[in-house]
């Protein structure tokens, strides 16, 4: 068994390869956060893996009642804290995601604001040939 460095403990093996494609199978390619449908593209195919609902870092066993398909931002957003229980880290999980939207949402707007180029009116060009003239 691997040994975790942040808590100098013994933390159960990776899902292999094969592994992975079982829970994957058993949970059709879709995210058990968010939902995402693993299948619907190639790249929400790359973006799918295999989550382990308690941590490994945290003594989490590679039991398939312990994994469930995840695509990787949600695994991501999760991280390694421990949840009570699986609807709760998915409750977590949804929120943080929410939250990360509403952000997002908004520097994409105040970017759209800032690189808006305002349009000279009729009467600042007519201004502007008559100052060259």
């Amino acid at each position: 068994m691997p040994l975790d460095l942040m808590t100098l403990s013994l933390v159960s093996q990776p899902v292999s390869m094969e592994e992975g494609v079982k829970i994957l199978e058993r949970d059709h390619y879709r995210c058990q956060y968010c939902g995402l449908d693993g299948l619907a593209s190639f790249d929400n195919a790359l973006a799918m893996s295999v989550d382990f609902v308690v941590p490994r870092a945290r003594k989490g066993k590679k039991d398939p009642q312990n994994l469930v398909a995840c695509c990787r931002a949600c695994n991501m957003i999760k991280g390694r804290k421990v949840y009570n229980n699986f609807d709760e880290a998915k409750a977590y999980v949804l929120h943080a995601r929410e939250e990360l939207r509403k952000t997002w949402d908004a520097r994409v707007k105040a970017a759209a604001d800032e690189t808006e180029v305002p349009v000279p009116s009729r009467s600042h060009s007519t201004a502007a040939r008559a100052a060259r003239a």
